[in-house]
C-alpha cells in the first residue's frame, strides 16, 4: 500500500508527523520514532521570550503566557527561567538534524521581526529541512483589530520567506472571524503549508486563593472536529500543504483528516499517551483500512470529503447548524 505524501514539498513515507511536545527534542525519542516509522520530526518551538540577548527586554512585548504551546511545558520553564543560549540551541539541533534521516522541521515563535527572521535564518544554518511558525496569539488589546492582528502574521510569513530558502509552514488558531480569508491571505504571502490547529489552553480559577490556575490537559479524539469543518473548506482551495494537528488519535481519525484534505497529520498527546510506537500500529492500521476500502494510496483518498466533493456541503457551513438545533428533541 502507497502510504506516501508530499509536504511543504518533502516526500514522506508516509502522512505521520511527531508534533512539537517534549519527546521531539530529545534524540534518543527522535531515533524511536524513525525506528518506529514516523514520517517527519517538529521541533519543540524556539520562544523568543526566551532567548537572552544584548538588545531585547526579556519582559517586553511578551503577550503570551510561556505555556502558549501545550505540550512542552514539561520541556520549557517560565520564561525568567528559561535563558537560552542561542549558540548551544543550534548546536543541539545541527546535532539532532545529523541523526535522524527524516525530514526534521524547526519551530519559532516570536514576538518581534527581527526575532522570526534571525531565528529562521539560524534554524536554517542549523540544517532544518522546513520550519514551522507557531502563530499562537491570545487577543487580549481591545485596541487592536482582527485585521491588524493577521496582518502581523501576514507581515512575519513575508519577513521569513524573504530571507531563508527552505520551506515555511504557519500554524494557526481557529479563532480568526474569516479563516479561509487569513488561510488564502497566508498562502498569498508565499506559505507552502498550514497546521490547523493550534490547542488553546484556557487557564481555570482557583476561587480560594484567587488566582489563575494552568492545568495540562492532552487532546482526545473529540477536538478532532473543529480541524475536519476546516480541513473541509480550506482544502477545497488551497494549493499549499495541510496539516492537521489535535485530536488524532486512532486509525479513524487519521482517516477523516485526510479524506477533509489534510497531506499529513501531526501527532503529540496520542505520543505522550501511548509511546512513540503507537505511530506503527497507526501506520499499520491506515494501510489496512486502505487495502478493506479499495484505496491505492492516501493520495487517492485525500480530499474525498472536503466540500467541492460531498453531495452537501452544507454539512460544514450555517445551514447544519440549523438542522441541528431544529431537530433537537424531536
Amino acid at each position: 500500500m502507497d502510504l506516501s505524501t508530499t509536504y511543504l514539498g518533502l516526500k514522506l513515507s508516509n502522512p505521520f508527523i511527531a508534533g512539537p511536545s517534549p519527546l521531539t527534542g530529545r534524540l534518543d525519542a527522535l531515533k524511536r520514532m524513525e525506528d518506529a516509522g514516523m514520517g517527519a520530526i517538529v521541533l519543540p518551538p524556539l520562544f523568543e521570550e526566551q532567548l537572552q540577548t544584548a538588545e531585547m527586554d526579556l519582559f517586553q512585548a511578551i503577550d503570551t503566557p510561556a505555556e502558549s504551546f501545550p505540550e512542552a511545558l514539561t520541556y520549557f520553564a517560565e520564561p525568567e527561567h528559561a535563558i537560552v543560549d542561542v549558540e548551544g540551541y543550534m548546536t543541539h539541533l545541527a546535532d539532532l538534524k545529523k541523526h535522524v534521516r527524516v525530514p526534521v522541521i524547526g519551530s519559532i515563535n516570536a514576538v518581534t521581526r527581527d526575532g522570526w527572521t534571525d531565528y529562521a535564518k539560524l534554524m536554517e544554518g542549523a540544517g532544518v529541512d522546513a520550519l514551522e511558525l507557531d502563530f499562537y496569539f491570545v487577543g487580549n488589546d481591545a485596541s487592536r483589530t482582527g485585521g491588524e492582528i493577521e496582518g502581523r502574521f501576514v507581515d512575519a510569513l513575508t519577513a521569513v520567506k524573504g530571507c531563508v530558502q527552505i520551506p515555511v509552514s504557519v500554524k494557526v488558531t481557529p479563532f480568526h472571524t474569516s479563516l479561509a480569508h487569513f488561510a488564502r491571505s497566508l498562502e498569498n504571502a508565499g506559505a507552502d503549508g498550514i497546521v490547523l490547529f493550534h490547542r488553546f489552553y484556557e487557564p481555570d480559577i482557583d476561587i480560594e486563593n484567587l488566582e489563575p490556575v494552568s492545568r495540562l490537559k492532552l487532546s482526545d479524539s473529540r477536538e478532532l472536529p473543529l480541524r475536519l469543518r476546516w480541513l473541509a473548506i480550506v482544502s477545497a482551495k488551497a494549493a499549499c500543504s495541510l496539516a492537521a494537528s489535535g485530536g488524532v488519535h486512532s486509525v479513524e481519525d487519521v482517516v477523516k483528516a485526510i479524506m477533509t484534505g489534510a497531506h499529513c497529520v501531526q501527532l503529540a498527546s496520542a505520543l505522550l499517551k501511548n509511546g512513540v510506537e503507537h505511530v506503527t500500529s497507526l501506520r499499520e492500521g491506515l494501510a489496512a483500512w486502505l487495502d478493506r476500502n479499495e484505496y491505492e494510496s492516501v493520495r487517492q483518498m485525500r480530499g474525498t470529503m472536503n466540500i467541492e466533493h460531498i453531495p452537501e456541503p452544507g454539512a460544514f457551513s450555517r445551514a447544519h447548524y440549523m438542522h441541528l438545533v431544529g431537530s433537537w428533541g424531536s
